[in-house]
């Protein structure tokens, strides 16, 4: 049975402890972040110290925060405080409690004991406990940012868990710079009540969330967590990154949250048969999710490469090699249609190389045909940011506006907005995933084709072989759903 999150993510009003004046103490930076994230709900600051903290008045104690109008408790203080105030917070309504304490398991035998008394006083009230040792939980439906670290994230449909506070922090800012917000966030910390699973099986029955990404790095009960884990990836992708694969990263893994962590051929064995979606590290993990939350899912392995310059169509198809997805010769009635818009010049095959041969509306009608055709499963779009190059360097130049400057910068702007806009309008009407990549993005990505993808909330990657991999991810997560026939 789901277990009711809904005080932790969309709480009505949240109660901080150990709040001060003090910029630097984790009760003002979780007061901070709430406020500074518009959070819509009450907020009830407690501290030892009576008076204001950025214009709100503080209480001296939980027993003073009025019955039923809190439903959630962030607790920035010691752990012998701790068990007092989750009864204090209990006889007030609070569900939920997120721990940012440290000093529990990964402590040593002391905190063991401790962190497994807090846990029994929580199963004792019935309160949803996140943490400890816990950087803080994000909500962008509910506005909400309680943590004791940055940043806040654009509001998407990715939610993440990590065991890892600094992950979490990691992925949050990977939204900011893609435009690919996220829904829910979680540092489960040493998990000792709520699991890393509790978090997804909530999330799979979140309709703000599409993808879940995880970063693990141990496992308690390995079976049960993969019977779990297969029946929510049925419904919701699960893109996972494990931290601790070596022999060296699980003896660090094991001083990080005090758990062990699991032999990693197993572990990526289970992982296959659960139809988890396992990435490499955090950078993949993020494009995979960011791929599956914009993109419609592949139903084959038949790629068609789309660019403006051969070069990078080279290096795509390279880039395929030891994945299973397959650039297809071009079907010989698609060829027929391209030469009517191409010079001759043109490559003739896959990838399609315009050889510079596009005009005003070549781009995104070649898209349509290409994504549009049904012996194609996927399309591959590199060029964008050529044209805003050039008007970046015009300009920055000493002749700009004059000599006609100004309007052919203007117009190569145009375009390359133009290209991102038919990349997801393309995808959306043939329910085909068309990824964009551009490695001229990486330096300048407020020139027009990316900020248009950013603004959209989709993702530009930032070379071919980074979409090839989020492709091959995508298609190997539609051949499980296929194979068991979902």
């Amino acid at each position: 049975m789901t277990r009711d999150l809904s005080a932790l993510f969309d709480p009505r009003g949240i109660i901080v402890t150990g709040v001060s004046n003090h910029p630097g103490k984790f009760g003002f930076v979780c007061l901070h972040n709430l406020l500074a994230a518009g959070y819509r709900g009450e907020i009830f600051p407690v501290g030892r110290e009576p008076g204001e903290v950025l214009g709100r008045s503080v209480l001296g104690s939980i027993d003073e925060v009025p019955v039923g109008r809190a439903d959630m408790l962030f607790i920035c203080t010691p752990p012998p405080l701790n068990e007092h105030l989750l009864r204090a917070a209990a006889s007030k309504g609070v569900k939920a409690a997120f721990i940012a304490a440290a000093g529990y398991r990964e402590a040593g035998p002391d905190g063991i004991d401790a962190e497994q008394s807090l846990v029994a006083v929580a199963d004792e009230l019935n309160i949803a406990l996140a943490g400890p040792n816990g950087q803080g939980v994000v909500s962008t439906p509910s506005s909400m940012c309680a943590q004791i670290v940055a940043p806040y994230a654009p509001a998407g449909n990715i939610a993440v868990v990590s065991q890892s506070g600094n992950f979490v922090s990691s992925l949050l800012n990977m939204a900011h710079l893609s435009g690919v917000g996220i829904s829910r966030a979680v540092s489960a910390g040493n998990a000792a009540q709520l699991e890393v699973t509790d978090y997804l099986e909530w999330f799979d029955q979140d309709p703000e969330t599409s993808v879940s990404l995880v970063y693990m790095e141990s496992v308690d009960d390995g079976r049960a967590m993969f019977e779990r884990l297969r029946a929510i990836s049925t419904n919701k992708p699960i893109v996972l990154v494990k931290g601790g694969a070596s022999s060296a990263g699980a003896r660090a893994a094991a001083s990080h949250t005090g758990a062990l962590a699991t032999d990693d051929a197993v572990f990526d064995g289970m992982s296959r048969q659960a139809g988890l979606i396992r990435a490499r590290d955090l950078e993949e993990g993020f494009e995979a999710a960011a791929t599956l939350a914009t993109q419609p899912l592949p139903t084959g392995n038949r790629v068609v490469v789309v660019t403006t310059v051969g070069g990078w169509g080279v290096a795509a198809v390279d880039a395929m090699a030891g994945t299973l997805l397959d650039p297809i010769p071009l079907p010989g009635d698609l060829k027929a249609e391209i030469n009517e818009l191409l010079p001759p010049r043109w490559s003739r095959n896959n990838p399609i190389d315009m050889a510079g041969g596009e005009t005003r509306d070549t781009v995104p009608r070649i898209l349509e045909m290409v994504a549009g055709h049904s012996e194609i499963d996927a399309v591959l779009f590199l060029g964008l940011g050529i044209q805003s190059n050039i008007a970046v360097m015009m300009r920055n130049g000493p002749f700009f506006p004059d000599h006609g400057l100004e309007r052919i910068a203007n117009f190569h702007e145009t375009q390359d907005a133009r290209y991102a806009g038919a990349a997801a309008a393309v995808a959306e009407r043939t329910n085909t995933p068309v990824l964009v990549a551009t490695e001229l993005t990486n330096t300048r990505p407020e020139t027009p084709g990316p900020a248009t993808m950013r603004a959209a909330g989709l993702m530009c990657h930032a070379s071919a072989a980074r979409a090839i991999r989020s492709l091959d991810l995508l298609v190997r997560h539609a051949r499980w759903r296929q194979a068991r026939g979902i």
